[in-house]
């Protein structure tokens, strides 16, 4: 295999596994209450980024820029997790992929770092509004369902994380792998106290079945999919990794079908092809329009280099 077709084959893999972690969290959540799934997902990620921490060569204390954006950024994703994981409960797996990938078209109107999204950007927002509108609709057009509700939530509290890492780590000397490890020992301190005031036994008598979702949970939609995804990033370029990520919500639709005995109707898969369009069509124009503005920048840079240069006889 080619080194870029196994580049691909690691991105598609992060975004098959990030696409059935809703059914994985939906089944936890039926056996266990949503905030130990939540420690139980966190203390062993934590476990196993400071092992790999260790295990690695090079400096492993963790610097002071990487504390200082870890700490808030753990804080930023415990609360994304939290209302991910609720809204998870209480609708379908397909339905919270599908929901959650609006995080793709919101991320660029919360980080305003290019002067804000081009006006086409809108048009494409708009298809994921009423993709929305069509999920929620499910069997016909009726109030619109808690979970539902609650996965939109997490897909603003979302796009307002993703917003803070740029902010955050931008120009400073973060490595990846550390912040993970910072963010998920928050996390873990977070959700600590909640487990061993109500719930370490109820998670120790738990069925091998649940700990096998929470065990997936933790090491491979959280551990194994960042570091893949890092590895891959690095080895390719950002379109063709944001195009493979982006299949996400497929996958989340396909595990609820295949996996999770979910349905979708026509309503429903008419909405689901326009959240994958509208996602889709969004972060082209995003990334394209990216790319004009910081060419621009680049141009103008260049030409005041020239013009301030003195020349020499």
């Amino acid at each position: 295999m080619s080194d870029v077709r196994r580049t691909d084959a690691v991105l598609l893999l992060v975004a098959v596994v990030w696409g059935s972690s809703y059914l994985s969290a939906r089944t936890a959540t039926a056996a266990l209450p949503v905030l130990l799934v939540l420690f139980a997902r966190y203390a062993p990620s934590a476990l196993a980024c400071l092992g790999v921490v260790a295990a690695r060569r090079g400096p492993r204390r963790f610097s002071r820029d990487e504390v200082r954006a870890g700490v808030p950024l753990g804080l930023t994703q415990a609360a994304v997790l939290v209302v991910e994981t609720y809204g998870v409960a209480h609708t379908s797996a397909a339905n919270a992929g599908l929901i959650i990938s609006l995080t793709i078209v919101l991320t660029p109107l919360l980080d305003r770092t290019h002067g804000g999204p081009p006006p086409l950007f809108y048009a494409a927002a708009g298809v994921c509004v009423l993709a929305v509108g069509l999920l929620m609709a499910g069997n016909g057009f009726h109030a619109p369902r808690l979970g539902d509700l609650l996965m939109l939530g997490a897909a603003a509290v979302r796009a307002g994380h993703v917003a803070l890492v740029g902010r955050l780590t931008v120009g400073r000397g973060v490595r990846p792998l550390q912040l993970t490890a910072v963010q998920t020992l928050v996390g873990t301190a977070l959700f600590l106290p909640v487990a061993v005031l109500h719930g370490l036994p109820e998670l120790v008598r738990a069925g091998p079945a649940t700990w096998a979702q929470l065990a997936y949970l933790a090491l491979f939609c959280s551990v194994f999919a960042f570091l893949a995804q890092t590895w891959a990033v690095q080895r390719t370029s950002a379109s063709r990794a944001s195009l493979l990520l982006g299949t996400e919500p497929v996958w989340a639709v396909a595990a609820g079908l295949a996996l999770g005995g979910e349905h979708l109707t026509a309503l429903t898969a008419l909405g689901a092809a326009m959240m994958v369009a509208g996602t889709y069509w969004g972060q082209s124009v995003e990334r394209a329009h990216r790319t004009a503005v910081t060419e621009v920048h680049a141009h103008e840079g260049d030409v005041r280099c020239r013009t301030t240069t003195p020349t020499t006889v």
